[in-house]
C-alpha cells in the first residue's frame, strides 16, 4: 500500500540498531539516520566515539552531544586543531547589552562560553553524561586541571586508556585515577610536566594489576623511585615508553626485574647503559618490539644480552647509538632470527658487515629502513636480496655508498617488494630502479625524491611491470614527460603523484593523467614552470575525484587556473599557491579549501 511504513511497524528497535551496526563505515550510517526521527534516534544510541577540537566552547559541545550519545564509550580532545561545533555553538551572538548569550536557552550553560579551551567544566559533563566512558584522550588540553580528572575519574569508572598528552594535571588528580579506574591498561603521560613520584607512585599502587602500557616524556619531576613503584606494583605491564634524563639503570633495572611480560620498549633516557640492556635481555623474554633513540652510554655488550634471551624479538628501531657496531647487530640477528622489521638511522658504526649479519640469519624480514647510514654498501643489500625473501619494504635516506648493483640485488631477490622509498641516494640511477620494474610485480608505492640519476627509462620500466598507487619522484631532474606518461598509460590504480621540480614536464602529461588516471586524488605540481592552465583544464575534467593540488611556483598557471580547479572538482579540500594568484570570486567561492604559500614579510 502507498504510504505504508512496513519497516518502522515490523522492526524492533533492536533489530534496527544491529543493521546500524553493521554497515560498514560512518556516511552510510550517517545517511541512514536521515530517514526519518525514529531511525535518528536509533542511530544516536550506537554512535561510540566523539572527536572533539578547539572550536567555539567544548564545554558546551559535549553537553550537547551527552544527550544526544549516551552511549559513548571513546572521546578524543585534541586542541591542537580546530574542528568546527555544531551551529547552535558557532552562530551564537550576544545581545546588545552583552550580558546574555543568545544560543543559551538552546545549548544550555557549561563553563566560560567564550573559550575554545576544554575547561574542569566540560570533564564534569564528561563525567556525568558518558557514564560509560572506556577510552578519554586529551591531548594538549591545558586548562583541566587535577579537580576535574578527578572528578570524572570518579564517575567513569571503566575507564581503561586515559591519555594526558600535554595537560598540566597535577598528582591529585592522578592519584585519584588511580584510586577511581581499577580497569585501566592504557595511560599516556607525555608532556604532563606537573606531575612528580608522588602521584605516579600512587597510580602505580592504584592500577598495578590492570596497567599494561605506560608512556612517559619531559616530565622532569617523574625519576627512578616512579620505575621502582612500577615494577613492585605492575606485574602485568606490556608496554613501556620512557623519554627522560632523570630516569637512570636502577629505574630501568626495577622495572625489568618486576615486569617480566614486557613486549614493547621504547628508550630515549641519555643516562642509561649497558646493565640496563642486560636486565631487559635477562628478564623480558617475551620482548617484541625495541626502540632505542639517542643512547650514548649503549656498547655491543647491551646487545649481546637481548641476542641471547629476546628470541621472540620482531622489531628493532635503533636511532642515533653511536657506540653500536657491527659485532651488536650480528649479536641480535643471530639470536633473534625471527625478526621483521629493522630500522637503523644514524648509527654511524654499523656497516655493511653488520646487514649482511641481518640478510644471513634473519629470513622473516619484510621491513628494512637505512637512515644516513654511510657507511653500508652494496654487499650489505646483496645479502638481503639472497637471504630476506619476504620483504616487503625498503626505505634508504642518505646513503651514500648504495648503488645500482645493490637495488639489483634486492629486486632479484625480494620479489615480494611493494613500497620502495629512496631519497638523496645519488649512487642508484636508472638500471637499479629498471630492475625492480622488472621484478617486482607487486610494487604498488615508489617514492625516488632527489635521485638525480634516474630518468624516463626507469619510469617506462616501472609503467610496464608494476601498477602503482602512489609515485613520488619530486627533484629527479632527468624525469620528464615520456617517463611521466608512460606510468600515467600503465599505472590506471594511480591516486598519488608528486611530479614536483621537474623542469622539463609539460601539458602533455596532465592530458593523459586526465585519460587514463580518473582515480587521481593527490597531485603535487610546485616548480613545474612548463605546465600552464591548459593543462590543468584537461587534468581537472576528468579526475573528478581529486582532493588535493599543490602548485606553488608554477608561472604558467595563473589565477584563472586556480578558479577553474576549485569550480571544476567537487571533492577538493586542498589547493596549495600563492596568494596573489586567488581572485576576490575564488576566495568567495572556496576559501575554505584554499592555503596560501606566502613569503611577504
Amino acid at each position: 500500500m502507498r504510504g505504508h511504513d512496513r519497516f518502522n511497524t515490523s522492526l524492533p528497535d533492536d533489530l534496527i540498531i544491529e543493521i546500524f551496526r553493521r554497515l560498514d563505515s560512518k556516511s552510510k550510517r550517517d545517511a541512514c539516520s536521515l530517514v526519518c526521527h525514529r531511525w535518528l534516534r536509533l542511530h544516536r544510541l550506537t554512535r561510540s566515539s566523539l572527536k572533539i577540537g578547539a572550536s567555539g566552547s567544548p564545554d558546551r559541545f559535549l553537553q550537547i552531544l551527552s544527550t544526544r550519545f549516551p552511549n559513548v564509550t571513546d572521546i578524543y580532545v585534541d586542541e591542537r586543531f580546530a574542528i568546527s561545533p555544531p551551529p547552535c555553538i558557532q552562530g551564537r551572538k550576544r545581545s546588545r547589552d552583552n550580558s546574555k548569550v543568545s544560543s543559551e536557552e538552546s545549548c544550555g550553560s557549561v563553563g566560560n562560553v567564550d573559550s575554545p579551551y576544554l575547561s574542569d567544566a566540560g570533564l564534569a559533563v564528561i563525567g556525568n553524561g558518558f557514564p560509560k566512558l572506556e577510552k578519554l584522550n586529551l591531548i594538549w588540553c591545558s586548562n583541566v586541571t587535577s579537580d576535574g580528572l578527578a572528578s570524572l575519574a570518579r564517575k567513569c569508572t571503566y575507564l581503561k586508556s586515559l591519555d594526558l598528552q600535554g595537560c598540566y594535571v597535577r598528582d591529585q588528580g592522578l592519584a585519584a585515577v588511580g584510586q577511581c579506574c581499577k580497569q585501566l591498561e592504557d595511560l599516556n603521560l607525555r608532556f604532563c610536566e606537573g606531575l612528580t613520584d608522588t602521584g605516579l607512585i600512587e597510580l602505580a599502587v592504584g592500577v598495578g594489576k590492570s596497567l599494561k602500557s605506560l608512556g612517559v616524556a619531559a616530565c622532569a619531576k617523574i625519576t627512578d623511585s616512579s620505575m621502582e613503584a612500577v615494577g613492585s606494583h605492575c606485574g602485568s605491564l606490556e608496554n613501556l615508553s620512557l623519554d627522560s634524563e632523570f630516569i637512570h639503570n636502577q629505574g630501568i633495572l626495577a622495572v625489568a626485574g618486576g615486569c617480566p611480560h614486557l613486549k614493547v620498549i621504547k628508550l630515549q633516557c641519555i643516562n642509561v647503559n649497558d646493565d640496563a640492556l642486560k636486565a631487559v635481555g635477562a628478564n623480558c623474554l617475551s620482548l617484541m618490539s625495541l626502540a632505542l633513540y639517542g643512547f650514548q652510554r649503549f656498547t655491543d655488550k647491551g646487545f649481546f644480552a637481548i641476542g641471547k634471551g629476546s628470541k621472540n624479538l620482531k622489531n628493532l628501531t635503533l636511532s642515533d647509538c653511536y657506540f653500536l657496531s657491527d659485532k651488536g647487530l650480528e649479536a641480535i640477528a643471530t639470536g633473534c632470527k625471527e625478526l621483521t622489521h629493522l630500522e637503523i638511522n644514524g648509527c654511524h658504526n654499523i656497516g655493511t658487515p653488520g646487514l649482511q649479519s641481518v640478510g644471513k640469519s634473519c629470513r622473516h624480514l619484510t621491513e628494512l629502513a637505512l637512515l644516513y647510514c654511510q657507511r653500508i654498501g652494496d654487499p650489505g643489500l646483496l645479502q638481503i636480496g639472497q637471504g630476506c625473501k619476504y620483504l616487503r619494504t625498503l626505505h634508504l635516506v642518505d646513503c651514500s655508498s648504495i648503488g645500482d648493483e645493490g637495488m639489483c640485488g634486492i629486486a632479484s631477490g625480494c620479489k615480494n617488494l611493494k613500497k620502495l622509498h629512496i631519497r638523496r641516494c645519488y649512487e642508484i640511477g636508472n638500471k637499479g630502479i629498471i630492475a625492480v620494474g622488472k621484478h617486482c610485480k607487486l610494487l604498488t608505492d615508489l617514492n625516488i625524491r632527489y635521485c638525480d640519476r634516474v630518468g624516463d627509462e626507469a619510469l617506462i620500466a616501472i609503467a610496464e611491470g608494476c601498477s602503482l598507487h602512489y609515485l613520488n619522484v619530486s627533484g629527479c631532474h632527468q624525469i620528464g614527460d615520456a617517463g611521466v606518461i608512460a606510468i600515467a598509460r600503465g599505472c590506471p590504480q594511480l591516486c598519488y603523484l608528486d611530479v614536483s621540480v621537474l623542469q622539463n614536464l609539460g601539458d602533455m602529461v596532465m592530458t593523459e593523467l586526465a585519460e587514463h588516471c580518473p582515480l587521481l586524488k593527490e597531485i603535487v605540481l610546485s616548480h613545474c614552470r612548463q605546465i600552464t592552465d591548459v593543462g590543468l583544464t584537461h587534468l581537472v575534467k576528468s579526475c573528478t575525484m581529486l582532493e588535493s593540488c599543490h602548485m606553488v611556483y608554477c608561472s604558467g598557471i595563473t589565477s584563472a587556473g586556480v578558479a577553474t580547479m576549485v569550480s571544476s572538482c567537487p571533492n577538493i579540500k586542498k589547493v596549495l599557491i600563492e596568494k596573489w594568484k586567488v581572485s576576490q570570486r575564488t576566495k568567495r567561492r572556496a576559501g575554505s579549501v584554499i592555503s596560501y604559500f606566502c613569503v611577504e614579510l
